[in-house]
């Protein structure tokens, strides 16, 4: 499991999470309801860690809701690695990722 899933986890579950104004606005474009995003942590599939992403740790999870599944990007700022941000959140376009939303299709 992403280590840096886990600490994500944690931190939302402790309340130590935030969503940039980026990920609020693809929540409320793709009507994802930020309860449902917390809820899924739960039962979510780690599809692309990146630990050494430049900004600081990120990780892309495949969150699934009542049969709705969608991507969402967790990161933890080198500046607050104390708060779980969430970097944005969106449903995948089928044509871009493969049948289980697991990897990019080639271009």
């Amino acid at each position: 499991m992403s280590q840096t899933f886990q600490i994500v986890k944690e931190l939302v579950k402790e309340g130590e999470f935030r969503f940039s104004n980026h990920g609020e606005e693809e929540l409320s474009e793709d009507e994802i309801l930020p309860a449902h995003l917390l809820q899924s942590l739960a039962t979510v599939v780690v599809v692309e860690d990146y630990p050494d992403a430049w900004k600081g740790p990120t990780v892309l999870l495949l969150q699934e809701f009542e049969g709705r599944k969608f991507h969402a990007i967790w990161g933890l700022s080198k500046a607050t690695p104390d708060v779980a941000t969430l970097v944005t959140a969106y449903v995948p376009d089928p044509k871009k990722w493969t049948g289980d939303l697991m990897r990019r299709l080639k271009r």
